[in-house]
């Protein structure tokens, strides 16, 4: 790689499986398309009980020993792929322990994505393909977070991304990494503005949509102007967010929104919007963090 090479690196999280490298290959084609390193990671969870009441329960030394065995074999496969798959680009291997969502967030704070698959969201045996970490780690990540449950659609051309857009500090974060995207993809970007009618109603429903308008113009305002290249569409539909959003992602090759947008609770630890999104949508999910 070139010495100009940004330093913070693109981490994603290991799955054992070999025949689960959706966010493994989606994470080295970034990594290669940013220039940046990449970090394999591999989280031993704690030791599982036995088959059954017959067997004992294997020592802390026996457990550790076998689980590195096999999380050393998991990364050194993963390596080779990626060196396969994009020859050049800097890799790095770490095993470590502990529960998945919370080692990557560790890593996050020195990262420029985290990168999980969740091909099976609600199953409580996997591992990084399961809501017990995508959730947990886009809560408290200190980067953006690509979430993996479905592969990038181009049945569509040219190619597209969708971002969630309601006004606030979090959704503004999200339109900038949308436009990074969408720039570094050769993309369009579509912008929405999800409205829905409050259940009291509202005195004036023209001017509410007209005020959803400007707030979605101003957004993209000036990102238009930073990025040129990207060609932008942006509207104001009528419905609820998290299934407007997820339909626009049919055709998309990654939705972006942000981590909490308005109306979330204090403490809460994802929004809505995104926690909904991360189990619907038909395409990669981008979190992307407020700025602090």
């Amino acid at each position: 790689m070139k010495s100009d090479m940004q330093s913070s690196p693109i981490v994603v999280g290991i799955d054992p499986d070999p025949e689960r490298r959706m966010a493994l290959a989606w994470a080295a084609d970034e990594a290669q398309r940013r220039r940046r390193p990449l970090r394999l990671v591999y989280a031993q969870g704690e030791p599982l009980a036995g088959g059954g009441p017959a067997r004992s329960l294997p020592s802390y030394e026996q457990w550790r020993d076998e689980a590195h065995a096999s999380g050393n074999a998991a990364l050194t496969d993963a390596v080779a792929f990626v060196e396969r798959r994009c020859p050049g680009t800097v890799t790095s291997a770490l095993l470590t322990e502990g529960h998945p969502a919370w080692v990557l967030a560790e890593q996050s704070r020195h990262a420029a994505l985290v990168v999980v698959g969740s091909q099976h969201l609600g199953s409580a045996r996997e591992r990084f393909s399961s809501a017990s970490v995508a959730l947990p780690l886009s809560a408290r990540s200190a980067c953006p977070v690509v979430v993996l449950r479905e592969a990038e659609h181009t049945t569509q051309q040219p190619p597209y991304f969708v971002v969630g857009v309601d006004g606030s500090p979090g959704s503004g974060a999200a339109v900038d990494f949308a436009f990074e995207e969408a720039e570094l993809r050769g993309a369009n970007l579509r912008a929405l503005y999800v409205w829905h009618t409050p259940l009291l109603g509202v005195l004036d429903e023209h001017a509410a949509l007209q005020e959803c308008r400007r707030v979605l113009a101003e957004t993209a305002a000036g990102r238009s102007e930073a990025h040129p290249g990207v060609e932008l569409h942006h509207e104001v539909v009528e419905g609820h967010a998290v299934q407007e959003l997820c339909e626009a992602s049919a055709h998309a090759i990654g939705l972006v929104v942000g981590t909490r947008g308005r109306g979330g609770f204090r403490g809460m630890l994802l929004g809505s919007v995104s926690q909904g999104v991360l189990h619907h949508a038909h395409c990669p999910v981008l979190l992307v963090p407020q700025r602090s």
